[in-house]
């Protein structure tokens, strides 16, 4: 769904297969939003977070990696590796100057390898429930040994999920997530960064917002808990707040960057 002043398009990443994307000019820093594992460029926070920065006159990018949403490719093909190449074509071909990165779930993984890509470009970050690492800490680590004997045997695990229908736990992801753990080392990531996690989020530990702030360099680090948030934090008290901490992030940069 396009919010006023959007353009749409397709990105060609150079092997055939289009990401579909929606953008907003405005003024920097621009805002990219990056969607969780199975999420689009089209759910409450991407619509919300596009009408906020719309409001304000903000840039703002919003887009679907291979194999979500509206861009082609199957989800069973992607890997953290694929997905977070996939921002990277993106940020490089439709933004310019100064970002401010949000990252939901999966997304906050991939904000952070995008931080470490692009060190120059990304002047703050917000993780929504920021899962790295959770192929292997939240994945790998609940299968039971059955289960992983079925993964390995056969490169594929289904697996029951409260938000749908089952859905695919691949070898290549699991593998392909090993070569991009961050949480086992200091990250240099030096921009300020904000993290908000319900502390009753049943899929990703709120502890993992500790541990993120423990690794970056930066000293400019806040946690927000919601102490009844879910996962997804999406209802409108969740929302507010969302839009609450990126105005003030935004306010803040939008001094430094003047």
């Amino acid at each position: 769904m396009c919010t006023t002043g959007e353009t749409s398009g397709r990105l060609d990443r150079s092997d055939g297969t289009q990401l579909a994307w929606l953008r907003t000019a405005g003024r920097a820093p621009a805002v990219v939003f990056l969607p969780g594992y199975r999420s689009d460029m089209a759910g409450e926070k991407a619509t919300m977070l596009a009408a906020f920065c719309a409001a304000r006159g903000q840039a703002m990018l919003r887009f679907d990696y291979s194999g979500h949403g509206a861009s082609d490719g199957t989800f069973e093909d992607g890997t953290i590796g694929i997905w977070a190449a996939d921002a990277l074509t993106a940020i490089d071909a439709l933004s310019e100057g100064p970002l401010v990165l949000v990252g939901s779930s999966m997304g906050g993984w991939i904000a952070l390898l995008t931080a470490l890509a692009r060190p120059a470009r990304v002047a703050g970050l917000v993780g929504i429930a920021a899962a790295p690492d959770f192929t292997e800490t939240l994945m790998w680590a609940a299968m039971a040994p059955a289960e992983r004997a079925v993964l390995l045997r056969d490169g594929v695990l289904r697996v029951p999920s409260q938000y749908g229908p089952p859905y695919a736990i691949t070898r290549a992801l699991i593998e392909d997530g090993r070569s991009h753990l961050l949480l086992g080392a200091p990250l240099a990531i030096d921009c300020p960064t904000r993290l908000l996690h319900g502390q009753r989020d049943p899929d990703v530990p709120w502890e993992t917002a500790l541990r993120i702030a423990e690794r970056v360099s930066s000293e400019d680090v806040r946690i927000t808990l919601v102490k009844d948030g879910d996962h997804r934090l999406s209802r409108p008290q969740d929302l507010a707040l969302l839009r609450e901490i990126l105005a003030g992030l935004l306010d803040q940069l939008g001094v430094l960057l003047d």
